[in-house]
């Protein structure tokens, strides 16, 4: 079976990812905590923070045939009540972390001889929305730096796309989600009326690293129920 890590699989779009994948594939899994539910899908994991921690002592196969890099952050503010801080935690968040794990993967993904990486932006980052100045600046900064990758590592057989979900239903959401009214809002914003799930992302993660997309390289797929390409 072919090898995959997925960073950030203790929960959200990350765990579910590691339970879609769990019986098709090894997989290897980092996260800053472990959970029951991580644990009981016997993958090989490593408590970590990728952005602060040593990265020397990875659990890694000798060759990896697909990462996917699920931290992030929503941190929503007015522009004039972002500090440097914010920018820098979004930015070693999002950008800093993927590009040093990465830098670690990168000899096990060319020995694989046919890899795939999936990286996460927003749909902020295409599609002006207030109070996103910080999270979106990181986001279009992993959608630039995804696209830089993809076309140095093309000749290695290494496919590199990027996700940019509008809001999810996920942990990470759940303060924007936390009751009735505030999920009927936020349903109403998508021309499908309503907002997707860490499953559908799964999905979607699964695809981008199967032989089925493996002419697919460079790419920003958009899943956010229509919002960022339909007026209705």
């Amino acid at each position: 079976m072919k090898n995959i890590l997925i960073v950030g699989a203790s929960k959200g779009i990350g765990l579910a990812t590691a339970k879609l994948m769990k019986d098709s594939y090894n997989l290897y899994t980092i996260s800053r905590t472990s959970s029951v539910e991580l644990d009981s899908l016997n993958s090989t994991h490593t408590v970590c923070n990728v952005v602060t921690d040593s990265l020397d002592s990875l659990q890694l196969p000798d060759e990896l045939h697909g990462v996917v890099y699920c931290p992030g952050s929503i941190n929503l503010k007015p522009f004039n009540r972002l500090t440097d801080e914010d920018y820098l935690n979004d930015f070693q968040q999002n950008l800093i972390g993927a590009a040093r794990l990465l830098r670690v993967c990168l000899p096990a993904l060319k020995r694989a001889n046919g890899a795939g990486v999936v990286l996460y932006s927003t749909v902020a980052a295409k599609v002006g929305m207030p109070f996103h100045a910080s999270v979106s600046a990181s986001k279009a900064a992993v959608e630039g730096f995804a696209k830089s990758i993809a076309a140095e590592w093309a000749s290695s057989a290494i496919r590199v796309n990027v996700i940019a979900p509008s809001l999810t239903d996920t942990p990470l959401a759940a303060a924007l989600l936390n009751t009735p009214d505030k999920k009927e809002s936020a349903a109403k914003r998508h021309p499908l009326q309503r907002i997707g799930s860490a499953e559908e992302m799964a999905s979607l993660t699964e695809f981008l690293l199967s032989d089925k997309s493996s002419f697919i390289t460079g790419q920003v797929i958009v899943a956010d129920g229509g919002m960022s390409a339909l007026k209705v």
